[in-house]
């Protein structure tokens, strides 16, 4: 029988919520893991989560409080933290784009990104060439 996983998975990260993206960082971290070559895409006001000013401040999409709540009620509980998943995906080959547009439409620059992380520049048409016609694009 014909190995019929995933190929690619292809995540475009558009919301600026920290839980929505600590749970795509969740997924790219976990198909990582089981071979699955995967790409994100962060654009809009999903950047500001790779800035240097950092993802702490970012809101969440549900309740009160921002990232460094739900982070550090996450750490408490024994769930992944973003910068757990981040350093995963980092470990495991994800490749970590972040789009050109993006960054322009927020007033954001290049230049602010964290120099931890290993981005590719590149917009859409470097994301879409880069994604696979057996694989899935999810967009968060």
């Amino acid at each position: 029988m014909a190995d019929e996983r995933l190929s690619q998975l292809s995540i475009v990260i558009y919301d600026g919520h920290y839980d929505k993206i600590h749970y795509a960082l969740a997924m790219a971290s976990s198909a990582a893991a089981i071979d699955t070559s995967v790409t994100l895409f962060f654009t809009m006001d999903a950047c500001r989560a790779l800035m240097k000013s950092g993802w702490r401040d970012l809101p969440v999409s549900q309740g009160s409080g921002n990232g460094g709540t739900m982070d550090d009620d996450f750490a408490a509980q024994k769930i992944a933290t973003f910068d757990e998943l981040l350093s995963a995906c980092i470990e495991f080959g994800v490749t970590i784009m972040v789009c050109e547009m993006g960054l322009k439409a927020r007033g954001l620059d290049a230049g602010d990104l964290r120099d931890d992380i290993p981005v590719t520049s590149g917009g859409l048409v470097t994301f879409l060439s880069n994604a696979s016609a057996s694989g899935s694009v999810v967009f968060i």
